[in-house]
């Protein structure tokens, strides 16, 4: 999930449920294991007024009661209690030099030797959020399978924990003040216009729905997908991690992308001490190295 935690969340009104330190232990402890984001204790107070909200949503009194359902029931609330604690932050083309290599030197390279070869091109977006990423890649996808010729078999995975986030990313419909990032040509050719209840709104075009697949998945947890990626984009989510987790996470990702395959991370990201596995060749995207 492309989110991170930030905010000054106000304590809970006099006489309500407290974190206290017990409980707190627990969801750092669980948090770190399940999501991989080490919550310090300076966040106390904003995981307190957030998960709050979840206490009211379940009709539970006490942060003790939140914990005891975890330790039932760990995979019911996790993709909740991610969204509670986390603020997905994406937009449209953020760090557009990502899309500017991919369109330039990358696809038409890659859809050449697909075409030759007969084989898939694949594009993972692993922490998705509300879609932006992967629908701007698919626009640029779109784009590349026109202009240098079709029969190639390309697809974007796009996956993400939180429920709600992935609940947007499958709706496709984006407040118009959200296309900032977005050409004029391309919001002409790529969205459509809400009308009526719908104003100020705008909807994702169809051909872009049939490139994306989105799916929920814990990075953490086991992978299903039995194939291989030419491109990860894993983007202002490892920052949170901790170390152990970047390097497991890391291997991981090498180990699913093909021969010579790009990770393309987040502007404040970076793999340095932590991976051998590939060589940096740009401004925060990485090749993994040959054999």
């Amino acid at each position: 999930m492309a989110a991170h935690l930030s905010g000054d969340i106000a304590a809970p009104a006099l006489g309500g449920p407290v974190l206290g330190n017990r409980d707190f232990d627990f969801l750092r402890e669980f948090v770190l294991t399940h999501c991989g984001i080490a919550l310090s204790e300076q966040k106390r107070q904003l995981v307190q007024g957030r998960l709050l909200r979840r206490l009211r949503a379940l009709g539970l009194k006490e942060f003790g009661d939140y914990c005891e359902l975890l330790r039932r029931d760990p995979d019911a609330e996790m993709g909740d209690l991610a969204s509670a604690i986390s603020t997905n932050v994406t937009s449209f083309f953020r760090e557009s030099h990502h899309y500017d290599l991919l369109e330039q030197t990358l696809l038409p390279k890659w859809l050449a030797e697909k075409r030759r070869s007969g084989e898939r091109l694949r594009i993972w977006s692993a922490g998705c959020s509300t879609g932006e990423e992967p629908y701007a890649l698919a626009m640029v996808l779109a784009e590349a399978l026109e202009q240098h010729g079709g029969g190639v078999d390309a697809k974007i995975l796009a996956t993400d924990l939180s429920p709600q986030a992935l609940a947007g990313a499958r709706e496709g419909v984006y407040a118009l003040d959200k296309l900032g990032g977005v050409s004029a040509e391309r919001r002409q050719r790529w969205f459509l216009r809400g009308e009526g209840s719908y104003a100020g709104l705008a909807c994702v075009h169809p051909r872009l729905r049939e490139l994306v697949a989105i799916q929920p998945l814990n990075l953490l947890h086991e992978w299903p997908m039995s194939g291989v990626f030419d491109a990860i984009f894993c983007r202002n989510v490892v920052i949170y991690f901790d170390k152990p987790t970047k390097e497991r996470l890391f291997r991981r990702y090498a180990g699913k992308l093909v021969a010579e395959g790009y990770l393309f991370l987040g502007h404040s990201e970076s793999m340095h001490g932590l991976n051998d596995d590939f060589a940096l060749v740009g401004r925060t995207v990485y090749r993994k190295k040959p054999a």
